[in-house]
């Protein structure tokens, strides 16, 4: 059975808040919602708001990102347009969180191009290094050895920065933001 998204906000929600030790009422109490919207957010159900979630998020204690970012290890692939859209009640505004910065870890921030051609192969970097990817023009083919995606822009991957991995330019005036998180 694959999960939604929704359900792993749903555990995570339920998980932050056992961890603290809080009933769901008194969760619902704190962040000023109704017990049932915290029971329908921890059952799966219903279509959380920007606002519910921060709501929780602060009564937690815990970045907004630990409730809508499971982590993960291997490599992740957002499609433009693909993400958990996080709507706004009181605005036309709309959060799509990539991937989340997991606690003591650093970034670097970078803008790449490339021309199509030969690969670019890069080394393993240090133990734990994670490497994130959002294309911005053009199309690229990255990823570790082996687990090459194709990207457009808009796209978003996440892969092991600590494998051999590579970059390859597959259209002129291929561009990416690309953020290298070390652990």
């Amino acid at each position: 059975m694959s999960r939604t998204p929704l359900d792993g906000i749903a555990l995570a929600v339920r998980r932050e808040r056992t961890r603290q030790e809080l009933s769901l009422g008194e969760l619902a109490r704190r962040a000023g919602l109704s017990k049932s919207t915290v029971s329908q957010l921890e059952a799966g159900a219903g279509n959380p708001s920007v606002e519910t979630l921060w709501a929780i998020a602060v009564v937690l204690d815990v970045p907004f990102s630990r409730l809508v970012d499971p982590p993960d290890r291997g490599t992740t692939v957002v499609r433009a347009g693909q993400g958990v859209v996080i709507p706004s009640d009181h605005s036309p505004f709309t959060g799509t969180l990539l991937a989340a910065c997991p606690p003591g870890a650093r970034r670097d921030l970078h803008v790449i191009t490339a021309e199509p051609g030969e690969a670019r192969a890069a080394h393993a970097h240090i133990p734990g290094t994670t490497e994130h990817l959002v294309v911005t023009a053009g199309r690229w083919v990255a990823g570790p050895q082996g687990e090459e995606v194709e990207l457009g822009p808009g796209d978003y991957a996440r892969f092991p920065g600590d494998l051999p991995h590579s970059y390859q330019a597959l259209a002129p005036g291929t561009a990416a933001v690309l953020i290298m998180e070390y652990v």
